[in-house]
């Protein structure tokens, strides 16, 4: 039985608790002493927004109990998008003032000094990731016999219904071309937690919800406190839990049940067992909502005009998507919305400790 650990936390407990989370989901068993351990964090915006990002300090929580308990080799690796400057956000996170104080190096995969990329035959049946990528499936070779932490926070989105565990790995794995896959985003999720289970040599998940995002994520969301922190070594249970508390309709977020029919993970709330926090009857009553950048999206991926994306994402004509989202997202959106949304929060106790850092 998959087992994932909750606890409920407060900014000045919120380190200690996370350590005694990671013990009480078993981490030393799952992530081994003598392989590299990958952290990878999420960066959703490069500027601050709460509930889009990795939080600090669960980013220097996994790095305390990593070095405390003799993990010696850690490295942190960041992915580039279409709209989102990773060297930015490490910076309006605070990522690199941990990453610093801790002498952790960064790699970026899409810089080929860093790491190369190379063709993956997966020996697990794809779903269509062999299909959108027919010339091979490229993925980063670092990756290889390398264990790998995930930090993603409890958080809606726009097209996979709920981001956490298992969309963590989606910049990590594929390159500046993902975004062909978000007709089949779940699917793609799917084909991707198989070959992580193939080449890693281990896999686990922490999961902030100190503050969580409802609404149209992974971006322009409204930060709700609720205090919560999550780990697990099983992906796709970590994620349905999560789809749990937020209320959200679990039949859309195809990539928990259909990584449980493929044995990939348990994706059946009742059949996962929960150490800590009682969370059975917790329903945040999420909802994704819509943004004008976010209905466009569905009409070019899941509505009348996905037969036309190969001429609009395939060709020179994607630039003109990717001005419009940053246009909308950095000078729209987030100077007339975001920014009071921040201002308020961090007026709050995990405001006070995020400026702390």
């Amino acid at each position: 039985m998959s087992k994932v650990a909750i606890l409920k936390t407060t900014p000045a407990t919120v380190i200690a608790d996370y350590k005694r989370l990671l013990d009480m989901a078993d981490f030393e068993k799952h992530i081994p002493k003598d392989k590299t351990v990958i952290i990878k964090d999420n960066i959703s915006w490069h500027y601050m927004y709460p509930g889009a990002n990795t939080t600090p300090w669960q980013l220097e929580a996994l790095i305390q109990y990593l070095q405390e308990r003799g993990y010696k080799d850690i490295s942190a690796v960041q992915n580039k998008t279409v709209v989102i400057n990773a060297p930015l956000g490490e910076r309006n996170n605070k990522f690199d003032v941990i990453l610093k104080k801790y002498r952790i190096p960064v790699l970026y995969n899409y810089k080929p000094s860093d790491m190369k990329w190379v063709k993956y035959t997966p020996k697990a049946k794809m779903l269509v990731l062999d299909r959108i990528f027919p010339e091979g499936i490229m993925i980063p070779e670092y990756f290889f016999g390398k264990s790998i932490v995930h930090l993603p926070t409890i958080k809606c989105h726009i097209y996979s219904t709920m981001t956490g565990a298992m969309k963590n790995e989606f910049g990590g794995l594929l390159n500046t071309r993902r975004h062909y896959t978000h007709t089949h985003i779940h699917e793609t999720l799917i084909d991707l937690l198989a070959i992580q289970q193939e080449i890693h040599t281990g896999i686990f998940a922490i999961t902030d919800g100190t503050t969580c995002g409802n609404g149209p994520g992974p971006r322009c969301m409204i930060p709700v406190q609720k205090d919560y922190i999550m780990a697990s070594a099983d992906s796709v249970a970590i994620d349905c839990v999560a789809t749990h508390m937020m209320g959200l309709d679990e039949r859309k977020v195809r990539c928990v049940w259909k990584g449980h029919e493929r044995g990939l993970g348990t994706g059946k709330f009742e059949e996962i067992e929960i150490v800590g926090e009682d969370v059975s009857k917790v329903n945040f009553g999420f909802d994704v909502g819509a943004t004008f950048a976010s209905r466009v999206g569905h009409v070019m991926w899941f509505g009348p005009l996905k037969k036309l994306q190969k001429l609009f994402f395939h060709t020179p004509l994607v630039h003109a998507f990717i001005l419009g989202s940053m246009t909308y997202h950095d000078y729209f959106w987030y100077p007339v919305y975001g920014r009071k949304v921040v201002n308020e929060w961090m007026k709050t106790p995990w405001g006070k400790l995020f400026e702390s850092y």
